[in-house]
């Protein structure tokens, strides 16, 4: 059974930072790509940023030059480092992990960021 664990949410301070953590369990994740995504109430879920097996990153608009996504293979987890956050980056905050047709969704962290 294939399970992803996010950490790593939590509340903090505008212009602060946070690194989320997936931490795959079931599967080997090195052969996946790798999508944080967020969503807030009434909204549909966004990606956020995205990293292939090969490592190849892309990002929103939104967090370009603020976020950075990154995996270690050898730890079998995904993160997502997040720096200069502000109040809009507050949302539930996914991982989710995709191989041609599979794809699983962790249990989502929350980030809250105070202005």
């Amino acid at each position: 059974q294939v399970q992803l664990v996010e950490s790593g949410g939590g509340l903090v301070q505008a212009g602060g930072s946070l690194r989320l953590s997936c931490a795959a369990s079931g599967t080997t994740l090195s052969r996946y790509g790798i999508g944080w995504y967020r969503q807030v109430p009434g909204k549909q879920r966004e990606l956020v940023a995205y990293i292939s097996s090969e490592g190849s990153t892309n990002y929103a608009e939104s967090v370009r030059g603020r976020f950075t996504i990154s995996r270690d293979n050898a730890k079998n987890t995904g993160y997502l480092q997040m720096d200069s956050l502000k109040p809009e980056d507050t949302a539930v905050y996914y991982c989710n992990a995709n191989l041609y047709f599979k794809t699983y969704w962790g249990q989502g962290t929350q980030v809250t960021v105070s202005s």
